[in-house]
């Protein structure tokens, strides 16, 4: 039998649940790789063996006593180290604060843990999840497994390059501007941002901006939909929570029905106040999919998108407005980074006026890009504008603090031009890696889709052999 890694997540858990394999075997197998590749990956910030030992002996327990199995029964995973796991010290990424070891776990390791699923630990972060790599003074960078001088993007980037490097078999990440898509699009993962509502104890109901979303990381799209499945199985107490699709999303993935009418679009809502220039590897990769999606009997048609002038604006007003709430230690605003503390000071500076102002330029925005989106099934854009991007890229000595933390913003919006716009609008949208770079790296697409539809984007992308 082939080693638990080499399995993809739905072979493993079928082994799990038939008995030939306990848990206990494969939380060890998963731990030995943590604590052999993770120094030169830095995908764990706080690995926890002992925990996730116990754990699976309990769960071997539970077999042997013939109770009936969850979902993800003995289940490696790990949690981002934004969220709360029980018994475990949480740091949000940031030096500023004084770490936390939570007395019980947050709802959505509450929920998988039901399921079945066993936490090896906490995976690196961004500081607050605030950027889309994942580097803070906290402990080394994310490092990406195709090539370590590269970054595997953020928010989600420590659980991506964990899952991409075969340290877990499948992550939950959470996406708020594409946390889940970037880092899945820069180490060669599938990563589906569902519908808002859609997760109940990820909803994008609960910021302001209606943004953050969780959603599944996964070599595979069958993979990524036994995670979903496990992921909204909970009860749903917001009445404008989607319902999910009839059956699961596993066998919609697996059934892998539907030809779609797809339109084609490289704009980008930050064009209006950034220089947005895809590097050919990106236009390759679109090239790629669009091939591919014909071949499997997709109708594609050229797109004439037109974005509000006013979202770069505002997306960054909504996006860094939490940060007025924080509370830090005496002392603790000269540990932020510069982008943390420069956004930090703008957001309370800002009048409830601005912050209200941005917001309904959101929501006009939303409305309209739905009704653009509308006149097709699904929207096939690049993931992102440029290859993986060095450790290290986004910072800059040069300039004070605002400076320095507004090319670090820019940069941000320059290599992901496509995806916080589909957090705005609250649709689902899927990252499938299509293509590889001469020198190996991993450049990926987007489909976005219509409300509620997360398992056509599946069931595409297992018709496409993902």
């Amino acid at each position: 039998m082939p080693a638990p890694h080499e399995l993809t997540a739905v072979e493993l858990r079928d082994a799990l649940a038939s008995g030939e394999l306990g848990a206990e075997e494969v939380t060890v197998h998963y731990l030995e790789r943590i604590n052999e590749l993770n120094p030169a990956l830095g995908a764990f910030l706080t690995p926890t063996p002992e925990l996730a030992v116990a754990e699976a002996r309990s769960a071997d327990a539970h077999r042997a006593r013939g109770k009936q199995l969850g979902l993800l029964h003995g289940m490696p995973l790990a949690h981002k180290d934004l969220t709360d796991v029980a018994g475990v010290r949480t740091t949000l990424g940031s030096a500023t604060l004084v770490p936390w070891t939570a007395q019980e776990d947050a709802p959505l390791p509450a929920v998988l843990r039901r399921a079945g699923a066993i936490s090896l630990g906490k995976t690196q972060v961004p500081e607050f999840g605030l950027s889309s790599y994942s580097e803070n003074f906290v402990g080394p960078p994310a490092r990406n497994p195709r090539d370590t001088r590269l970054s595997p993007g953020g928010s989600s980037g420590g659980s991506a390059a964990a899952v991409a490097a075969g340290l877990i078999p499948f992550a939950p990440g959470t996406d708020g501007g594409g946390s889940v898509r970037i880092p899945a699009a820069a180490t060669g993962l599938v990563g589906l941002k569902p519908n808002r509502g859609r997760i109940p104890s990820g909803s994008g109901q609960q910021d302001l901006g209606q943004f953050v979303v969780a959603g599944p990381l996964a070599r595979n799209a069958a993979d990524a939909a036994l995670l979903l499945d496990a992921m909204v199985d909970e009860p749903h107490y917001r009445a404008t929570g989607a319902s999910p699709a009839g059956g699961t999303f596993l066998a919609a993935a697996l059934r892998a029905e539907g030809q779609f009418r797809i339109g084609v679009s490289t704009r980008s809502p930050f064009e209006s106040r950034l220089d947005i220039r895809l590097d050919p590897e990106a236009l390759q990769a679109l090239d790629a999919a669009a091939a591919a999606l014909t071949g499997a009997g997709h109708e594609l048609v050229d797109t004439d998108l037109v974005y509000d002038e006013g979202y770069p604006e505002a997306f960054q007003v909504v996006w860094t407005a939490s940060l007025a709430a924080l509370s830090l230690p005496e002392g603790g605003a000269e540990r932020l980074s510069d982008l943390a503390a420069v956004m930090r000071q703008r957001a309370l500076r800002r009048t409830a006026a601005e912050l209200v102002t941005a917001v309904d330029v959101l929501r006009t925005f939303e409305t309209e890009t739905i009704r653009q989106y509308s006149a097709y099934d699904m929207i096939l854009t690049p993931t992102l504008g440029m290859t993986p991007r060095p450790v290290g890229w986004y910072g800059s000595d040069s300039g004070g603090a605002e400076d320095r933390a507004d090319e670090d913003y820019a940069r941000q919006c320059l290599y992901s031009p496509f995806t916080s716009m589909v957090n705005v609008c609250g649709l689902p949208a899927i990252t499938l890696p299509v293509w590889d770079t001469a020198a190996g790296l991993p450049m990926g697409v987007q489909l976005i889709g219509r409300p509620g539809a997360e398992a056509d984007l599946l069931a595409v992308a297992v018709q496409l052999g993902y």
